[in-house]
Formats: C-alpha cells, structure tokens, sequence
C-alpha cells in the first residue's frame, strides 16, 4: 500500500470544498484565496467552540473530546474533529490510560442544515478513515450536527461512501501536485459562494462571434446617434 509523505499531506477539510466545486477548492487551497460572508462567519464561530484540544469529558462509559487532529498516511490528509465520542464496548481502540477499549464516533458541527449533496458525509468519513488507520479500529457510524436544525444526522460510512472519498482524493492530490485550478460552469450554487466575486465564473462563458460582433455593432451605433 503506497503511503504519503508528511510534506504531501493536503488538508482533509478541503474535501468538502471539492466535492462543493473544485474550483472553489483550488482558490481557497493552492491560490490561498479566502473571503468572508455571513455564513464563514458564523461557521468560523461554531468551530470555534468545537476545537478546545483541551477539553476531555468522561460520563460513565462515554468520553467526549474535542479538536483532536487526525492524520491518514495512505489517504494522505490532515485535520482536525470538531468531537470525537468514545463508547466503551467490547470491541475497540486501546487508549492511554483508560482501561478496556473504546469505539470511536466522530462528529461535525455544521452551520445551517442538511445538504442534499454529500459534501459534508465525505469529510465526516475521511476523519472516521483516518480515525480507523490511528487507532487500529473500526469506526461504522459518525454524526453530522446542523446547528440550524439542532438535529444530529447519522451517517453510515458504506463501501460506497468510503470508495468515493479515495477517489477524490486522488484527484484532489493530482491537482495539488500541479497546481491546477479548474475552470467551472456557473451554477446556481454560485450564488452564495464566499468566493463568487474572486472567481468571476461568468468569465468563463464561451460568447458566439455573432453575439461578440452584435454588441460591438450596438455600441458603435449607440455613439453615431449620440
């Protein structure tokens, strides 16, 4: 199995990103291009509150820690959970100075609510992934909670799921390697994109020579008449 070298490691939050528009990716992750509206910010306040790599909390058979970084040297990422929740069980991961062992459950915080793409259960996966090659466990489950909705939703990481988080990774790694930022289609998605004023994706509009003539026509007209 070939493995990643520190120095190529990419950021496993940038999966989301991706699977969002991969342009949007290439600005924020190799331009290190980044503009802030509303929703950045008060998605910057909610993790905020979630990566105190300090706190630890134990109730009973259940420890709660927060910001713990992940890493996965096969999947070639690095990152960070905002919790990660430990049940006790008969199978799982040993920890330091805990007795028995310990399945691990990650959870991200989101702002807003559910999306029907599977942007965020990509990067909830990569973290149970990296969690798995850490800890020589399983992790099946994790949760997504929406701070819109209050709402936790449970993501099953399926063979699917977990096939097309490697996928995109290579590809994420491909363009890294490159330093290519994609062009893209603009979409209505556009529109409440932090970065829509920075990637111009109607720049990248093909005009027909009969519409670039016309408007050239109409404007010579327009100053004959004036």
């Amino acid at each position: 199995m070939n493995e990643y070298k520190e120095e190529e490691f990419i950021l496993l939050s940038g999966i989301q990103h991706f699977s969002f528009c991969r342009r949007q990716w290439a600005l924020i992750h190799l331009e290190q291009q980044w503009k802030e509206n509303v929703k950045t910010v008060e998605g910057n306040i909610l993790h905020e509150r979630c990566h105190d790599e300090l706190f630890e909390e134990k109730r009973k058979d259940l420890i709660v820690t927060r910001g713990m970084r992940v890493f996965s040297s096969t999947l070639g990422v690095v990152g960070q959970c905002d919790v990660v929740e430990f049940l006790q069980a008969e199978k799982g991961a040993a920890l330091a100075k805990r007795g028995g062992l310990w399945r691990p459950c990650p959870i991200e915080y989101k702002h807003g609510h559910a999306k029907s793409i599977d942007a965020d259960r990509l990067q909830l996966c990569c973290q149970a992934m990296c969690l798995e090659e850490m800890l020589l466990c399983s992790v099946d489950i994790g949760y997504l909670y929406y701070a819109e909705t209050h709402r936790r939703e449970e993501v099953a990481f399926s063979t699917e799921i977990r096939t097309k988080v490697k996928d995109m990774l290579q590809e994420m790694h491909k363009y890294f390697k490159l330093g290519y930022t994609p062009n893209c289609k603009p979409k209505p998605c556009c529109r409440a994109c932090s970065l829509q004023t920075i990637c111009l994706p109607e720049m990248f509009k093909k005009k027909s020579v009969k519409k670039y003539y016309e408007y050239f026509l109409c404007e010579a007209g327009n100053e004959t008449s004036s």
